[in-house]
């Protein structure tokens, strides 16, 4: 009886795909074993055949893109002053947004969302990127470093308001990250965050199709998939009732970021402050482009609608404009890093998710040949991967504000192993904490002596061609991972962006590496014994 349930199942199965012609992912059935047909039974009954086969058509259909595109340049205008808020530039309004976004923090209305889809393949490690180390003093992993950062704004903001508070903090990971990433949690106790405050939800995955809009086979029972991109998260959310949760704990305001910046300020009040004062539904935080030719997209608006533009489609005439003050004219380079209110983000879910058009790259897939059943690793590419990006919603906000930071302040993203290219990998990543954190102490009063005791002297910081008042390291420029910053390492849970460490370093000399956190003050050498 259940062999003939099973037997038709699968013939309703295997029509369904012949209906959408993708018939040919049955081919191998025959030879699978009774566990394989079952996961792969499984693998397909939760996939809407039509709706891959329509994502296909309205990505690869032209759809007016392609001559759009071309126009782009003459469309585009930079983000105007009146939306953009500066932390170099408008200093004195940094401390009265810190304290509206504080107060919000403290009423517990503010939540973080983490982008954690993404394997660690390109830093040559077999688990997310999460869970890297990237070799601080402290050895610290990048969740570890940002949820510590939770840790100590929720304790800034009790604090200031006197009340206690959390920050709900939620994990979008992908099907390959989930597990991993949940038990390394779990292994962790959460990195002394209540349980019930970090949320792990999982984003969809899609399948790879060849340039014939045919679902590729990665096994010949295993269907050949990826992650619908960082702009799945929407679909996510309504997926797993996320938005649902924001709104029973009372979240007014989400910090959306990615995984890999170390720098990143979670949940940053500034950020939050500024988008509240603005009365935004959606802002992005950028990093000034100081070179025409650095591979980011900017944010712009495009036909007066705000999006990001990529690198690869701006002419180099475009990118090497400048406006009356020598900066580049589009120079917002994006971060992935994010706010917006919780009723944008039910907006976008119920409405304006499904009007979402896929991005696509093509990419070498390796996969089964249907023929000969061989495994076929391509040397060129053969097929598309489909994802969306988070920053596609931009389009729909009411009311858009973009914040500038300094990038040696916030941002080092971690994306190739060390023994790539230089740029973005683990010593760069390890080079920009310290050389902030140096930073720190500087601005706070300390001093480093070198072996003979001997004060180095503090270099200023340059900021757009000028000198600035604060001191800073001489790594400006944090990508050459042949600068040696000194050793200083201040723990998340000490101070959250440079703030209380006078009671620790004002008016001492240290001796590096130096490491301040929970337990004390520690040099490794002192006084060049």
């Amino acid at each position: 009886m259940e062999r003939a349930g099973g037997a038709g199942a699968a013939a309703a199965l295997g029509q369904r795909l012949a209906e959408g012609g993708q018939g040919h992912v049955l081919r191998f059935w025959p030879e699978l074993s009774a566990e394989a047909r079952r996961e792969l039974a499984a693998e397909l009954r939760g996939m809407d055949v039509a709706e891959i086969n329509r994502f296909f058509r309205r990505a690869r259909g032209d759809g007016g893109g392609a001559a759009a595109a071309a126009g782009l340049d003459a469309r585009m205008q930079p983000v105007p002053r009146d939306v953009l808020g500066s932390a170099s530039r408008d200093r004195e309004l940094l401390p009265r947004w810190e304290s509206r976004g504080l107060a919000e923090i403290a009423g517990s209305r503010v939540a973080a969302l983490l982008l954690a889809g993404g394997q660690g393949t390109r830093l040559g490690v077999p688990y997310p990127k999460g869970m890297c180390d990237v070799g601080l003093p402290s050895r610290k992993t990048l969740f570890h470093l940002q949820a510590q950062r939770l840790r100590r704004l929720q304790q800034l903001a009790e604090e200031q308001h006197g009340t206690p508070c959390n920050i709900p903090w939620y994990i979008m990971t992908s099907g390959r990250t989930m597990e991993s990433t949940r038990e390394f949690f779990v292994k962790h106790h959460y990195f002394g965050l209540k349980k019930e405050n970090v949320i792990f939800f999982q984003q969809g995955m899609l399948p790879a199709l060849g340039f014939d809009g045919k679902i590729l086979l990665e096994e010949k029972g295993k269907i050949a998939m990826a992650p619908d991109g960082n702009g799945g998260l929407y679909r996510a959310l309504g997926a797993h009732g996320i938005v649902e949760d924001m709104e029973r704990r009372g979240v007014q305001s989400v910090h959306v970021y990615c995984v890999d910046n170390i720098l990143v300020k979670v949940a940053d009040p500034r950020f939050i402050g500024f988008c509240l004062e603005k009365g935004a539904d959606c802002g992005a935080k950028v990093v000034e482009k100081t070179n025409p030719t650095e591979p980011v997209g900017v944010v712009c608006r495009v036909d007066g609608v705000y999006q990001v533009v990529e690198y690869s489609e701006i002419s180099l005439a475009t990118a090497q404009k400048r406006g009356p003050d020598g900066r580049l004219l589009f120079n917002a380079g994006n971060i992935a890093n994010h706010y917006f209110t919780t009723a944008f983000l039910k907006d976008v879910v119920n409405t304006y998710e499904p009007q979402l058009q896929h991005h696509v790259a093509e990419k070498k897939i390796p996969h089964v040949d249907i023929t000969t059943g061989q495994l076929i690793q391509p040397e060129k590419p053969n097929g598309i991967k489909m994802e969306k990006f988070v920053f596609d919603i931009f389009q729909f906000s009411k009311k858009f504000v973009v914040y500038e930071v300094l990038r040696e302040d916030e941002f080092s993203p971690l994306k190739n192993a060390d023994s790539q290219n230089g740029k973005d990998n683990p010593t760069t990543a390890r080079h920009a904490l310290m050389s902030l954190h140096h930073c720190w102490v500087l601005n706070a009063g300390g001093h480093f002596v070198d072996e003979n005791g001997t004060r180095i002297p503090a270099i200023p910081r340059v900021t757009n061609g000028r000198s600035d008042a604060t001191p800073a390291d001489v790594n400006d420029n944090l990508k050459d991972a042949n600068d040696l910053p000194i050793q200083c390492e201040i723990s998340p849970l000490i101070s959250y962006g440079g703030e209380g460490l006078e009671k620790y370093v004002k008016g001492r000399e240290f001796c590096a590496p130096l490491i301040i956190d929970e337990d004390g003050i520690h040099e490794l050498v002192k006084n060049g014994v």
